[in-house]
């Protein structure tokens, strides 16, 4: 964490990157204990869909750095911190082999209010999908590939006053 969060900050910012599935109610549960300010709760989860790029898919792997992919997330949400009049922020990412409608990853923020809530909640996924380092493979009748970064991700968060060029055009 950055020397911007303050002691009761970090305590409220967590990171986990997991094999295992997670449960939202727990998840939230801890975000929120000893949080008695608290008067919003936002909680995004995205899950394993069938239809990539009009290809049915039935597995997604996820790999990662271990240490490194940790660090880049804990930065993220300082930056997160920075920008939104936030509580706390929980981001659970799961990793290795993963089937159709299962849970990939879960970003909860908590604030007194619901538009910094969303906001936060918005640009940690927007910086999840660019910037942290994750690689996604999907399986899909035509056998395995590695997912190439999209264009439509980039100008997500451009919208943040972040630019940058992953996708592969």
């Amino acid at each position: 964490m950055t020397e911007h969060m303050n002691t009761q900050e970090r305590s409220h910012a967590s990171v986990s990157i997991q094999t295992a599935d997670f449960d939202i109610s727990n998840e939230v549960a801890q975000l929120r204990q000893g949080m008695t300010g608290v008067g919003a709760v936002c909680v995004f989860v995205g899950t394993v869909r069938d239809n990539q790029a009009h290809q049915r898919v039935s597995k997604m792997e996820l790999e990662h750095y271990p240490g490194m992919t940790e660090k880049s997330i804990q930065k993220m949400m300082a930056e997160a911190f920075d920008r939104f009049e936030l509580f706390g922020v929980r981001i659970v990412h799961r990793v290795g082999v993963l089937d159709v409608q299962e849970q990939v990853v879960l970003v909860a923020v908590t604030s007194a209010h619901r538009g910094q809530s969303f906001l936060a909640c918005e640009f940690l996924m927007d910086y999840l999908k660019t910037q942290a380092p994750f690689w996604k493979k999907e399986t899909t009748p035509e056998g395995a590939k590695w997912v190439d970064a999209r264009v439509s991700d980039d100008e997500a968060l451009k919208r943040w006053g972040i630019a940058v060029n992953n996708a592969v055009v």
